[in-house]
């Protein structure tokens, strides 16, 4: 029986570890699969043993503050090593965090697999080569991934991107539009404001102006809001107390909605390209502390921060960092999406981004290596 111990630590990688779990044992139902996760890995058949709602955290500063937790987390992720001995360890996303994790487990001589590894294309390039040495196979998502890993000398597979997998929507176009009872001749503009609450505390007020600038411009816009699992209900409600519009909260059938929208105003992140494999534009938007902000402006080499954009190797889709991320740039760049002259060129450039991540299948190739990494015959 195998025993497989993944570490998801935000609600992207929770994503991805919930797929890969059920196709873990779709392939080997005797499997046992625990550690760190959310619901979608609890969904997959996961034992969740640390949850990850609390735990998200991004940037220089904001790591700071919350490293007496993270620091708990760590060793409690270390004892749970020595008490299950896992055959493999997978850490998904979360970089800073399971790239101690890993080491960790490649001192304990437990094989590591990294899935949706860090993103040394994009900054500290040189981290790559501690990556390589610190786990057995990186399972790249990206072409340019694979690239820039196997220079720095690291064992790597490139399986392709899982949201080709996982990006389904499950409705028709019809009964998605009666689900959000879209009338002809409205603007459908959806605000994906992040699963951080750091990002939420950034990003959702400015959102939210955005959107009641928009609304004043063209009152056939109509919001709707997509809520992260790890983020309450209760703590989005407390940001809405002053506006004189509704916004409705929705907690499913997301890439249904996603298809049927006309634009987004969304936080960086992997919700920006499920979006864009959607055939939905967003408006890229991004806020860290100014000293966070400071430092990666002197690190970050590349022209891009946004997924689609990264992919695509061009701006396809605008981005707004940091103090250009204001309510007016909001508003004015998703009127840019909506405007129908745009819009054909804007479609072509999405799917052109989509090709660009290959086919399908990659969860199916990452339950294989996975598999294959645990080495104990069923």
């Amino acid at each position: 029986m195998r025993q497989i111990m993944i570490c998801a630590g935000e609600a992207s990688g929770d994503l991805h570890a919930g797929a890969l779990a059920r196709e873990v044992l779709r392939l080997d139902p005797a499997a046992r699969l625990f550690g760190m996760g959310g619901d979608y890995l609890r969904a997959g058949g996961g034992e969740v043993l640390f949850d990850i709602k609390e735990h998200g955290v991004m940037g220089f500063i904001e790591v700071i503050r919350k490293l007496p937790s993270l620091f708990n987390l760590r060793g409690a992720l270390a004892k749970l090593m020595d008490e299950r001995r896992p055959d493999c360890l997978v850490v998904i996303d979360y970089s800073e965090f399971n790239m101690r994790i890993a080491k960790i487990a490649h001192d304990k001589r437990i094989p590591v697999i990294s899935f949706i590894s860090p993103s040394v294309w994009i900054w500290r390039k040189g981290r790559a080569r501690k990556v390589a040495k610190t786990v057995d196979t990186v399972a790249a998502i990206f072409p340019f991934e694979r690239d820039a890993y196997l220079e720095a000398g690291a064992n790597v597979e490139f399986v392709g991107h899982p949201l080709l997998d996982i990006v389904k929507p499950v409705l028709d176009r019809a009964a998605a539009e009666r689900l959000l009872n879209k009338q002809p001749g409205q603007k459908t503009v959806l605000l994906l404001p992040g699963s951080r609450l750091q990002e939420i505390r950034h990003l959702l007020p400015e959102m939210l102006k955005a959107a009641a600038l928009m609304k004043k411009r063209n009152d056939n816009c109509v919001f709707y809001l997509i809520r992260a699992n790890t983020i309450s209900e209760q703590t989005l409600q407390k940001y809405f107390a002053d506006l004189n519009f509704p916004i409705h909260i929705l907690n499913s059938y997301n890439y249904d909605i996603m298809s049927i929208a006309d634009a987004a105003i969304a936080t960086s992140g992997t919700v920006t390209l499920e979006a864009a494999l959607c055939g939905l534009p967003s408006v890229i938007v991004y806020k860290a502390s100014p000293l966070t902000a400071f430092i990666a402006r002197r690190l970050v080499k590349v022209d891009n921060i946004g997924l689609p954009n990264i992919v695509a190797g061009q701006r396809i889709l605008p981005e707004l960092l940091q103090e250009q991320a204001c309510a007016a740039n909001m508003a004015d760049a998703a009127f840019f999406l909506l405007d129908e002259e745009n819009r054909p060129n804007i479609r072509r450039d999405l799917e052109f981004m989509k090709a660009r991540l290959g086919g399908a299948g990659a969860i199916e190739r990452v339950a294989r290596l996975v598999i294959k990494t645990a080495g104990r015959s069923e």
